[in-house]
């Protein structure tokens, strides 16, 4: 598969609003202060992570890593363009470990051995957070061809969370909601982008044809809840 490259690029995953709420949520979830060790796995440009750097001035910086390095990048976070599978290697020890909407690239036995490393790289009472889209009635707006792929790769995410759940064992499940308020225009422009995975393998003509569905089918504000799936595991 191409890389992702736009998911968080000027979307409405990296605007304020969302990266504050969702680090309120993240709060709720972990007790963070300066002394807490992060990694971010498939981090993007790491707008999460240096939110969190930004309030809690941690001692050591947030680790975010990413097979695409963006040359947007947060420059207050440690980012380190490499594999998650190779960088758990390494044995460091965290106290939180963030898998947001990235094990959708990982194949069945991959995400095994990564949740094998991870929870070895949890320091005491750490926290691996899982995120991943909604799999029942997603909301996200779609043309035909997009929604298609979108269920597809929606389907093999509950495999997935099987097998999560039968690794991790004791995990809990929450929902973080943001409601969004995008322009079609702007929207029109992310699906352009491919801002999604569902996108990435489409060709120029497909991905035409779906502008020209979009542009038919929605107002000129769309409004709808992006929500993520939240699997929470404790050391």
């Amino acid at each position: 598969m191409k890389k992702l490259k736009n998911w968080d690029n000027k979307t409405w995953l990296s605007s304020k609003s969302y990266i504050s709420q969702f680090n309120r949520f993240l709060k709720k979830k972990i007790n963070l202060d300066k002394n807490s060790k992060i990694l971010d796995i498939g981090c993007g440009r790491a707008n999460i992570i240096s939110a969190l750097q930004k309030k809690y001035k941690f001692r050591n910086k947030p680790i975010g890593i990413d097979i695409v390095a963006n040359k947007d990048v947060k420059k207050n976070i440690v980012f380190k363009k490499i594999g998650a599978l190779k960088y758990l290697k390494k044995k460091e020890k965290y106290d939180l470990i963030l898998i947001k909407q990235t094990i959708h690239f990982f194949s069945k036995s991959n995400l095994n051995h990564l949740l094998n490393l991870a929870k070895k790289s949890l320091n005491n009472k750490g926290k691996i957070l899982i995120f991943s889209l909604k799999t029942n009635n997603n909301k996200i707006p779609c043309f035909e061809k997009m929604r298609k792929n979108l269920e597809k790769s929606l389907k093999r995410d509950e495999v997935l969370f099987k097998i999560i759940k039968k690794n991790l064992k004791e995990i809990s499940y929450t929902n973080f909601n943001f409601k969004v308020n995008i322009s079609k225009q702007k929207y029109l422009r992310m699906i352009k982008e491919r801002y999604i995975s569902c996108l990435l393998n489409m060709s120029n003509k497909e991905i035409k044809f779906g502008i020209s569905e979009i542009k038919s089918k929605y107002k000129d504000q769309i409004k709808f809840t992006d929500t993520l799936k939240c699997i929470s595991y404790r050391k």
